[in-house]
């Protein structure tokens, strides 16, 4: 009896220390560590979440840091222990990611938006550029610079994520056609790499990372600090709508004003699928050029396609600009009627998302799943997308956005790490879609997600060239796909910067430690 006793105690102690061993030890190792920020231990729900609303990974810690050296030196201590660890770091900014990128499963999270440092700095001059901090929100940068009637050169459409999060994608909006998107308007960057170095880079100084970093999906730093080019700043903008009922003439308009000198400034375009009262609902912010005739045009049952353009100006500036406006939308073929114009202050024009964010938040509808899928497809097939999708997937309702809009691929610097379609002209096609929660309807997730899955089985079978802007894929092969001739690169540089794969681990591209030659 005393023996069948001890024999389960002793049982009891195996599992005991078995269950022990189990249990992460990390978190002990870095209280050890010399920072002037603090890591949590137990307040590390909220690094579980994202915008997406879709995936939840708890990490075991979240640094708070105060500077580039707490990142590095963090960094550093996980490197210098080896994969054996098995521990990862994801930077999070403003918790924007769609499928749980910023996340690290028992992993260690750094909010950048405690990170602390210089100041931001805007200077002025012939070429004026604005330093600021990785984790500075752009809308912050646009107040800051206007002080100085400065602005940068381009946007996303909306401001309120992260410098260091944007430029680990592209940062795509109305104005890439012109200037590109953000990636190709920096002219130098701070970062930490996965070895927990921290390195100046710029087109001239460690180009090989600067342009890795950019675009590069955090897989080969975290940017602690960036340059970013600076343009005078108008202070008004034209901001116009008008509405298309047929596809191919709506592209041709787009891809016209593209072409060339554009008078605008913004070109934007967006897919309304049976929205009742459409013109009603713009009247409360747009004027309508003729509102007799649009009184009589209807909507229901329709998709159209809407071309937003915006024009910046100063108010000394209006005759000249108001003939330019006028000499260019002479020359497109939209639905006269359908014209709408408004004339806003330039920074209630580039936060005009936030707005709506307001809104939705006043009515629970903000931190719901988002389904996005984002897509890059080449123009020579654009009209087959377009057909396929619009007149066959989609076509009773939408569950939020649907963007398409050219952009010039001549904009983008071929040195980065963001991965397009092959030719000069390519659409960047979003679908913002927001699901309810709990429906089981065509507004439920489970629809939408099945609606995304038709769409790039399409755009597979169909052989159409398409690319996934900001992209997530759950196999090698898909990444290997995505990359296409420019896996082995992505490969290259990634055992140089972070050859143990510890940064970006929600992107699932490496797993780490695993033989990056895969």
């Amino acid at each position: 009896m005393h023996f069948l006793r001890n024999l389960i105690i002793l049982f009891l102690i195996c599992i005991a220390i078995k269950i022990n061993l189990c249990v992460p030890t990390i978190p002990s190792s870095l209280k050890t560590l010399p920072i002037d920020g603090h890591f949590d231990f137990k307040q590390v729900h909220h690094a579980a979440k994202d915008f997406g609303n879709r995936y939840s990974f708890l990490p075991s810690a979240v640094l708070h840091p105060k500077s580039a050296s707490d990142i590095a030196t963090t960094v550093k201590h996980i490197w210098e222990m080896g994969p054996g660890s098995h521990l990862t770091v994801a930077a999070r900014g403003h918790g924007h990611s769609l499928q749980g990128q910023a996340q690290a499963h028992r992993g260690v999270v750094i909010n950048m938006e405690s990170l602390q440092g210089p100041k931001m700095k805007v200077h002025t001059g012939n070429f004026p550029y604005v330093d600021v901090s990785g984790s500075e929100l752009w809308i912050n940068i646009l107040h800051e610079t206007l002080k100085h009637g400065l602005a940068p050169k381009s946007w996303t459409d909306y401001l309120h994520l992260t410098v260091g999060g944007t430029l680990s994608n592209a940062g795509i909006s109305g104005q890439a056609f012109r200037h590109g998107p953000q990636i190709s308007n920096v002219r130098q960057l701070e970062v930490v790499t996965g070895k927990g170095e921290v390195v100046n880079c710029s087109e001239k100084q460690n180009s090989d990372l600067f342009y890795s970093v950019l675009g590069g999906l955090g897989q080969f730093g975290i940017i602690t600090r960036a340059r970013i080019s600076l343009e005078p700043a108008p202070k008004m903008v034209k901001w116009i709508r008008v509405l298309y009922t047929d596809f191919a003439t709506f592209a041709k308009d787009q891809e016209m004003l593209i072409s060339g000198e554009s008078t605008f400034d913004y070109i934007e375009g967006f897919v309304i699928i049976n929205r009742t009262g459409l013109l009603n609902n713009w009247r409360s912010s747009f004027n309508s050029n003729d509102s007799a005739q649009a009184s009589h045009f209807k909507s229901d049952g329709r998709t159209l396609f809407c071309l937003e353009l915006a024009k910046y100006f100063n108010p000394e500036e209006m005759a000249i600009v108001n003939q330019e406006i006028m000499t260019s939308l002479s020359q497109l073929n939209h639905i006269p009627s359908t014209l709408f114009q408004s004339q806003v202050p330039y920074i209630e024009f580039l936060d005009r998302v936030h707005i709506s964010e307001i809104k939705l938040r006043s009515k629970g509808l903000w931190e719901v799943p988002h389904p996005w899928l984002n897509l890059l497809i080449p123009r020579s097939n654009i009209h087959i997308f377009a057909q396929q999708v619009f007149g066959n997937i989609l076509t009773n309702t939408s569950n939020g956005p649907i963007l398409i809009y050219p952009v010039n691929k001549s904009k983008w610097d071929n040195r980065t790490s963001v991965v397009l379609p092959e030719e000069d002209v390519f659409y960047l096609v979003a679908f913002l879609s927001s699901a309810a929660p709990s429906s089981t309807g065509s507004d439920g997730l489970e629809h939408i997600l099945s609606q995304n899955k038709r769409i790039l089985e399409l755009c597979e079978i169909d052989g159409l060239g398409v690319k996934q802007y900001l992209p997530h894929y759950s196999t090698n092969g898909e990444w290997r796909s995505h990359f296409g001739p420019q896996w082995e690169a992505f490969v290259h540089r990634k055992s140089t910067y972070d050859p143990l794969a510890i940064l970006a681990p929600g992107q699932r591209i490496f797993q780490k430690a695993a033989p990056l030659s895969l």
